[in-house]
């Protein structure tokens, strides 16, 4: 989904927070200001819960847990996102009924979409790689069967790489391989761009 900016007024995390009880539309927090989440288009949506079914599956029951796009991820004490896919092992393992936030997420997926592209790989990922729980982000691509991972490493956030049809996308932080098949499973994404 993508953020769209609301009049630039100042907001408090806690206003904000009670904006998002009350409010049917999500919204981003970032440093005081508040940006409304647009909806997606049916392919995106698909891939995102294509995602979370095969990240879940591959879990199962143990420490780590998926979360979809309703779900804040606190990066800062200011800076609060709703990712597509969010994964985080910190906690019980069990979904509470009063959280709306996590607080550690480890590995995050972002459906790109023609209006998100260019958010989501600069801003957008500068917050993620300022946030220390921050392990993996992963880029989904709805122009082509395309996914992008980078990977924290001990240098920083130098590791980088592309997968696409008949690969299988490796996520060592939560221990998980996804085909890439699976995440575009009963989507109209091409297995590439046209020439």
């Amino acid at each position: 989904m993508v953020a769209v900016e609301q009049p630039r007024q100042r907001m408090a995390v806690e206003e904000w927070r009670e904006l998002e009880r009350t409010s049917e539309v999500r919204h981003e927090y970032i440093d005081g200001y508040v940006y409304a989440m647009a909806g997606a288009t049916e392919a995106h949506n698909r891939i995102a819960l294509n995602a979370a079914r095969e990240l879940d599956r591959a879990l199962g029951r143990g420490p780590c847990i998926v979360y979809a796009s309703d779900i804040a991820a606190r990066l800062r004490e200011r800076r609060f996102t709703y990712p597509d896919i969010l994964v985080t092992c910190e906690g019980s393992g069990v979904a509470s009924r009063a959280k709306r936030e996590q607080e550690s997420p480890r590995v995050v997926f972002e459906v790109l979409s023609e209006s998100t592209e260019r958010h989501d790989r600069t801003r957008k990922f500068g917050y993620y790689r300022a946030c220390a729980s921050l392990q993996e982000y992963v880029l989904v691509s709805t122009e082509c069967q395309l996914v992008e991972v980078y990977r924290r490493t001990d240098e920083g956030w130098g590791w980088y790489r592309v997968y696409g049809p008949g690969d299988t996308v490796e996520l060592p932080s939560i221990g998980v391989s996804v085909s890439v098949a699976a995440l575009y499973d009963r989507t109209d994404v091409p297995e590439a761009l046209p020439e």
